[in-house]
């Protein structure tokens, strides 16, 4: 429908609820203005919900906070930053995507690259995502190797086999790291490679028109894929039936930011990746041996092969097992760590040749009032005959770092900042010369444990010890007798550690502040709390119940504490989801807390039961039970893995590990006073 508006050579069309305003370009504005405010006025309002909706639109892209979405390569101009070369260097730049934020490549893999792909899904969609975001050809490219870098001008892809077909580019421009290639050399080498180049050993030449944002981008992602996350026996897992993104890509990739983070201990890391080396050797041994071995052959060496390769499956699948540990944050430090090489080394200096003992005085000043009282109240009994030696200190880590077999250290009140941890091999007494708030130690930088004592009979005793910016503990009492007394200990992670066969005497403590447990409790150990305060923790007492045949059941005493105010449970006892019996199972639990994508436990109660693994066949048996066992690791996880969990109970206090239990307070604890852990 058209009709004519007025005289002013404006006509109006309406055409399925659609109204466009057509005016006349050679009609004069007064003309216009002229035809009276109601016509005009349409129009003004019709521009105006124009520009309205462009703003919308722009609203809408800058909600989307990907960095990686090959759709917003509309823009004008780079939007990466140029990663410039050594001065002097004959290669041109290229673009600086090696510092992508976590949530880049999260996103990335999740929405774009890999989806709810399972493992033997991951190259088909890894190929299906660079073939919809890399340029298909005519865009220069470093190949860069171990040896040299040089470079070439892409001409097309086989994203299926993640390769390029290249060509140098003329004159020659190449980086021989040390030593001379020439055109003829690196024609030689290209020519042996059948032109083909694997696509994560390019890097793409920087260019500001943005065009090749996404390119370069999408090759990073790829190299970052298969050097951190991906793993060679990932396709082999027969368990096929899970999201890969959630059951491995996502924990290793939180692991990766965690280490560049400085969030995980150093030993923890040489730990894992010495896993890693260890279960890559295994599976290549494994994948020899199994393709070696002829599915109808009887040979008696074919069997011996058979048997040898079970062995293999079976420590292939222990192997995984750690490394799947290691990389759950909420299992990570429960089950794994044991300690870095630094702190496993400190030795023991003993007694000192001369058979004497001395006494070390750390203050970086103090009045003559503070030097008499000591003098009387503590020098003179200590150093009453002549095998006693007096040392002065600035500071307590130069101090315990001096000690030998019987010494005694003595803080005076202030407040001491240390950068280092205090390792204790030898069994000496430290304590503050004043009430613990007057006597302090912060530790400021990351690292190791703050306090880590491994002698026969360690006493600490008034002192207060503060942790910021931390990775592990406060106090580990890796082996030995540790005797602590009204000492106050501000927790930063995780709280006193007593390892399988230490032995903890801790009296009249206030404990507070840790991320994980105030007080965790190894197999095999000792452990005797009498009165003391543990409070606003993530849980007050972890005990770890999942002895093996050498380590026995820790020994607890609990005796007129306070346990208040934790996150979790007041005390919560971890062991092995196999251990569950129908009882358990029966129970509502408290809440699944462990998942592979799942960090910190929700507070609310589910109602429902939580399934238990499923058991494994027992009707097999002799090699086909050994052979049916090749991946059972993996199906359980996977198909059980709310099979991790924890729920509250009555009371703990009947079990077998509690020597005595008496007197003691559980108030506002947010889960509950006891709870179990299944892992």
């Amino acid at each position: 429908m058209e009709f004519e508006a007025l005289e002013t050579g404006c006509t109006v069309s309406d055409v399925s609820d659609l109204v466009v305003v057509d005016l006349d370009p050679q009609v004069e504005t007064d003309s216009v203005c002229s035809a009276g405010p109601g016509l005009l006025d349409v129009a003004q309002a019709l521009f105006q919900n124009d520009d309205a909706g462009d703003v919308s639109d722009e609203d809408e892209d800058d909600d989307d906070d990907s960095g990686t979405d090959h759709q917003n390569s509309e823009r004008s101009g780079t939007q990466l930053q140029r990663s410039e070369r050594r001065s002097g260097a004959t290669l041109p730049d290229t673009f600086q995507t090696g510092s992508l934020l976590f949530y880049e490549r999260f996103k990335a893999y999740q929405d774009y690259m890999l989806g709810d792909c399972k493992p033997s899904e991951v190259k088909a969609f890894t190929a299906d995502y660079l073939e919809k975001v890399l340029e298909p050809c005519d865009w220069l490219a470093l190949w860069s190797t171990d040896i040299f870098d040089v470079l070439v001008e892409v001409q097309d892809l086989d994203v299926k086999n993640l390769r390029a077909c290249v060509k140098l580019v003329l004159p020659l421009r190449c980086d021989g790291r040390g030593c001379r290639l020439d055109e003829d050399a690196m024609t030689s080498v290209l020519e042996a490679t059948q032109h083909r180049v694997p696509l994560q050993e390019l890097q793409v030449v920087y260019d500001e028109s943005g065009d090749f944002d996404q390119t370069a981008l999408a090759l990073e992602h790829l190299r970052f894929f298969f050097k951190h996350i991906w793993r060679e026996w990932d396709e082999e897992d027969e368990d096929d039936d899970f999201d890969y993104f959630v059951r491995c890509v996502e924990p290793r990739l939180r692991l990766y930011y965690d280490v560049l983070e400085d969030r995980v201990p150093a030993g923890l890391v040489s730990e894992y990746h010495a896993l890693q080396e260890s279960c890559s050797r295994c599976f290549r041994q494994f994948s020899e041996l199994r393709s070696g071995l002829s599915a109808d052959s009887d040979s008696e060496l074919d069997n011996v092969s058979m048997v040898e390769g079970l062995k293999l499956c079976e420590q292939l699948e222990t192997l995984k097992r750690k490394l799947h540990i290691i990389e759950n944050p909420l299992l990570r430090y429960v089950l794994a760590y044991k300690g870095n090489s630094r702190q496993q080394c400190a030795q023991s200096r003993g007694p000192r040749a001369s058979g004497l003992t001395a006494v070390h005085v750390v203050t970086e000043s103090c009045s003559s009032i503070q030097l008499q009282s000591l003098l009387s109240v503590r020098l003179a009994p200590l150093c009453s005959s002549e095998d006693h030696q007096i040392q002065f200190h600035r500071d307590p880590v130069s101090a315990v770092d001096s000690c030998h077999h019987g010494d005694v250290v003595i803080i005076l009140p202030g407040n001491y900042s240390v950068s280092s941890s205090i390792f204790i091999p030898d069994s000496i007494t430290i304590e503050g010369f004043g009430f613990p708030d007057e006597v302090v130690i912060e530790k400021n930088s990351k690292g190791d444990t703050f306090v880590e004592t491994s002698a026969a009979d360690v006493r600490l005793s008034n002192i207060k010890f503060i942790q910021h910016d931390a990775i592990e503990g406060i106090l580990c009492v890796r082996q030995g007798t540790l005797n602590m007394e009204n000492c106050v200990l501000q927790c930063e992670t995780t709280g006193v550690i007593v390892r399988t066969s230490a032995r903890l005497t801790m009296n009249m403590c206030d404990l507070y502040g840790s991320k994980g447990a105030g007080v965790e409790i190894y197999p095999g150990s000792v452990c005797c709390l009498v009165g003391n305060d543990i409070h606003h923790c993530k849980d007050g007492i972890l005990i770890k119940d999942f002895a093996n045949e050498l380590d026995g059941m820790p020994s607890i005493t609990l005796e007129n504490n306070v346990i208040h105010n934790n996150e979790g449970y007041g005390v919560i006892l971890v062991k092995p989801g196999g251990e569950a019996g129908p009882a358990d199972r029966s129970e509502d639990p408290a809440a699944v807390t462990a998942d592979d994508g799942q960090q910190d436990p929700p507070t609310e109660p589910r109602s429902s039961p939580v399934p238990q693994a499923e058991p494994a066949d027992a009707s097999t048996a002799g090699s086909d039970s050994a052979a049916g066992r090749k991946w059972q690791f993996g199906r359980q996880l996977s198909r059980a893995k709310e099979a991790t969990c924890s729920r509250a109970v009555q009371d703990l206090m009947e079990h077998q590990i509690f020597v005595s239990v008496q007197g003691n307070q559980f108030k506002r604890n947010n889960r509950g006073d006891f709870g179990t852990f299944f892992y």
